[in-house]
C-alpha cells in the first residue's frame, strides 16, 4: 500500500494538534483549578476565523490581524486554548493589582492567576509542536477572533496555535 504525503502530512497535523491539546489540558495549573477551554478547528471553522481576524484588522486599522489571517488561510488546522476568569479565591496574593479575589470579582477584574495558567498551557503545547516538528506560532489575533465567533465559549482570553506542515514555516518571516 502506498500512502501520499499529502494525507500523512494533514494525519501527523491532526495527532500533534490532539497531543498539543492534551498538553494544555495537564498543564500545571493555580491550585488545581481548571479554567481552560481547548479545541481544534479545520475546514471551513478555519475559513470563518480567518474571515473574522481580516474583519478585525479592517475595522480596526490594525495590521496584523490582516496578515496573521492570511497566515491562518495556509495553516492545516488551529489549536484555540482560552481561559474564563474565575478567581482562586486566594486570601492573599495581589497579582491582579486587588487586595484579595473578593475585590477583584467585585471590581470585575481579571485573576492573574487564570492569565497565567492560560500562558503556561500554550507553553506546553507549543513544546509538544516543536518536539513533533510542526510548525506552529501564538497569536493572540485568532485567540481574540475565535473569542467573538463564540468558538471558546466562556473564554475571558484566548490565543490561538496554526498548524503547518510544509518545506517552510508560513509563520516565521511574514509581511
Amino acid at each position: 500500500m502506498k500512502y501520499e504525503a499529502v494525507s500523512l502530512e494533514l494525519n501527523a497535523a491532526m495527532d500533534a494538534a490532539c497531543a498539543m491539546a492534551m498538553a494544555a489540558r495537564t498543564a500545571p495549573k493555580a491550585r488545581g483549578m481548571d479554567e481552560l477551554i481547548v479545541t481544534v478547528v479545520d475546514g471551513d471553522d478555519l475559513e470563518r476565523l480567518a474571515d473574522e481576524m481580516q474583519r478585525i484588522g479592517e475595522a480596526r486599522d490594525v495590521a496584523f490581524f490582516t496578515r496573521d489571517a492570511k497566515n491562518i488561510r495556509t495553516a492545516r488546522m488551529i489549536v484555540l486554548i482560552g481561559v474564563r476568569n474565575k478567581t482562586r479565591g486566594v486570601p492573599v496574593c495581589g497579582n491582579c493589582g486587588f487586595a484579595n479575589c473578593a475585590e477583584n470579582a467585585k471590581a470585575s477584574g481579571v485573576c492573574a492567576l487564570c492569565v497565567v495558567d492560560l500562558g503556561i498551557a500554550v507553553g506546553s503545547a507549543v513544546s509538544v509542536a516543536a518536539d513533533r516538528r510542526v510548525d506552529t506560532r501564538v497569536m493572540f489575533s485568532a485567540g481574540k477572533a475565535a473569542i467573538a465567533l463564540g468558538f471558546l465559549e466562556g473564554a475571558h482570553t484566548a490565543y490561538g496555535l496554526p498548524l503547518s506542515v510544509s518545506g517552510k514555516n508560513p509563520f516565521f518571516d511574514r509581511q
